[in-house]
């Protein structure tokens, strides 16, 4: 079920830095069998995570953080049991936490088993230097998706060209609540769906108002200086090709019949060949329109998501969360998400209820079908390591117990003539 929750997201222009990464697509099985898209809205970035460290005051505490052996556990911390109606067994989830909490001997085991790789790294401070501080690094994501439906009327009009239409006459017309749309619904939380529907019943033919029923109108060339609904017919003009003469002079003194007017010295209207009227285009010259009513309906996610990160991940290199998995502590589907229920984790569930408060508005003219609320952890701890005045830190990354030490490990013999250097940017 491990899945990367923080993957990097590349370009030609991201390639030197760390930019945005996306959240694994992950869906939950839930209380219904419609099915849903994947989790949107999820993109998190380096910016986020060390905004949200930057804000932190002791929050979210050390919940799901790494504990040793040597000091006294907090009787008061347990792993999470979320009671719900809806969502994965979260049952499995919280035994994965429960394998999570590491105590002294686990820590050194993983430290020494990544010096192991290393040829030229001795394993003597993995083994002897006192662990001085297990902090907790964790990301926390928590997101409410609103799937909902809008639905907004319109009135189309287009030429009436006769023929039966589909008025009053035939039946009531329809509320376009009262649509049955069934055939175009969507899978839930697509981002973005829109779709047509004529509203059965709306049809009505009125007179075009633009020619007022003739399915002509006056010639705007021949007729501009005309009030409305009067024109002029045969209106001709001066030849500009002949000056009016109807012949065209030549050097030698001859003269021919100009091509352009025919000899007639004048020219008719271009636009109308001096009709003075032309057709409507709005009707195209039958004089009536056909309107109905159309329904657009747009369906879509309304996404909201909150980051919050202990003080301790400020400081844990992007790198590390671009390794990071990511582990899905809660993910509920339901007509309106409720905050959710962890039995030992006032702190996680006053996170909850912050993503769900800050509910994206509806529109007035839209309805909520579905709403998901998910929360996810990017599991991050820190160790210290000490012996005298020198000291060094490694990671511990995800539930797949990752160690990551890259710039200072203290028992090292290769003084940079061996490859194993190399092995560190993996």
């Amino acid at each position: 079920m491990e899945e990367p929750l923080l993957s990097e997201q590349r370009s030609d222009a991201g390639e030197k830095e760390s930019g945005k990464w996306s959240s694994y697509q992950y869906v939950g099985r839930t209380g219904s069998g419609i099915p849903t898209a994947s989790l949107a809205g999820t993109e998190v970035s380096v910016e986020e995570i060390r905004s949200a460290a930057a804000f932190s005051d002791h929050y979210p505490p050390s919940l799901h953080s790494a504990l040793v052996s040597s000091p006294e556990p907090d009787p008061n911390e347990q792993a999470i049991v979320y009671q719900g109606g809806y969502g994965v067994e979260f049952g499995g989830i919280t035994n994965e936490f429960r394998k999570q909490i590491l105590d002294e001997v686990e820590i050194r085991e993983l430290l020494i088993d990544h010096v192991g790789h290393r040829c030229c790294w001795g394993s003597r401070p993995a083994r002897t230097w006192r662990i001085r501080a297990v902090e907790d690094c964790n990301v926390y994501i928590g997101t409410l998706d609103t799937f909902i439906e809008e639905r907004e009327t319109i009135r189309e009009t287009v030429p009436y060209v006769g023929g039966k239409i589909d008025g009053r006459d035939s039946g009531p017309e329809l509320g376009i609540w009262e649509l049955d749309l069934r055939s175009e619904f969507p899978v839930l939380f697509i981002p973005h769906k829109e779709s047509r529907a004529k509203i059965p019943h709306s049809e009505t033919i009125e007179k075009c108002s633009g020619c007022a029923g003739r399915g002509d109108i006056a010639c705007p060339t021949c007729n501009a200086d005309q009030e409305a609904g009067f024109y002029k017919e045969n209106q001709v003009w001066q030849c500009p090709a002949c000056h009016g003469r109807g012949l065209i002079a030549h050097r030698d003194g001859s003269d021919t019949i100009c091509s352009r007017c025919n000899g007639k010295g004048k020219i008719t209207c271009a636009t109308c060949a001096s009709r003075g009227l032309i057709k409507c285009e709005k009707c195209h010259g039958n004089g009536s329109l056909l309107s109905h009513n159309v329904a657009i309906v747009r369906w879509k996610t309304l996404s909201t998501r909150k980051v919050s990160a202990t003080s301790g991940a400020a400081s844990v290199p992007d790198e590390v969360f671009h390794r990071a998995k990511g582990i899905q502590l809660c993910n509920t589907q339901a007509y309106q998400c409720t905050p959710a229920f962890f039995a030992d984790s006032f702190s996680l569930n006053q996170f909850s209820s912050e993503v769900i408060a800050e509910r994206a508005p509806v529109p007035p003219s839209a309805r909520v079908i579905s709403e998901r609320h998910t929360i996810s952890v990017v599991p991050v701890t820190r160790v210290t390591m000490a012996h005298r005045a020198r000291s060094f830190s490694f990671y511990i990354i995800g539930f797949s117990r990752e160690v990551y030490l890259k710039d200072y490990y203290p028992s090292r013999f290769c003084w940079g003539l061996c490859p194993c250097l190399e092995w560190l940017k993996l």
